[in-house]
């Protein structure tokens, strides 16, 4: 136990820890107080406080379950990137409602600052198979301006899809990596959303027949 911390500090983080492993984003304060029994959610806050200025915790302002660890004995920090919903690997709506919830990620793994903007999509169709991206998987997205080549979620004529971004005499192309689908040429309006940074896939083997 970090000598700094009471055992009952030293209780939570391990708490918010396994929360992180276990389900890809820390516990919400009421779940912290069922667990521990607390009488209130205010001594819930009195103990996230403490372990902010014991430099073992931090929180992002303004952003909902946005506790991050802070890395001890050489681990990296962990931060929360909210899941919005899918985007289509071909054509189709985006479906952003509420934040399904957060994956829990660490700093050196996404190789980008922590203060830049990221998002979470679930990936639903085929049109990316030959980068290796497939229908359920998890894309990472940061908000920036893309390179030719990066993979982008883009809003096309109102529509959202998963592609490589290029630009050809001059004028910007979004690329399936599946010979099904053709290219496509924004008729009106192309807005890019977010560049990709980090895929994530769930094991699913399928059931051997019996």
């Amino acid at each position: 136990m970090d000598p700094n911390l009471t055992e009952r500090q030293a209780a939570i983080l391990r708490f918010i820890e396994s929360s992180h492993r276990k389900r890809g984003y820390p516990p919400t304060t009421v779940e912290i107080q069922r667990q521990f029994k607390f009488a209130s959610r205010t001594a819930v806050v009195g103990h996230l406080e403490a372990l902010k200025r014991k430099g073992v915790l931090e929180q992002t302002p303004g952003k909902a379950r946005a506790l991050v660890l802070v890395g001890q004995a050489g681990r990296p920090p962990i931060v929360d990137v909210p899941l919005l919903g899918t985007i289509p690997a071909g054509r189709g709506s985006q479906d952003t409602g509420e934040t399904e919830g957060c994956i829990g990620v660490d700093l050196d793994t996404l190789g980008i600052p922590r203060n830049a903007r990221t998002f979470a999509l679930r990936v639903r169709g085929d049109s990316m198979v030959d980068a290796g991206i497939y229908e359920g998987d998890i894309v990472v997205m940061e908000h920036r301006t893309p390179s030719p080549g990066d993979i982008v979620a883009a809003l096309i004529d109102g529509e959202a899809t998963l592609k490589r971004y290029l630009v050809q005499r001059g004028k910007p192309v979004l690329k399936a990596e599946n010979p099904r689908y053709p290219k496509l040429i924004p008729a009106q309006e192309l807005v890019l959303q977010g560049v990709l940074v980090l895929l994530l896939r769930q094991f699913r083997e399928k059931q051997r027949a019996a």
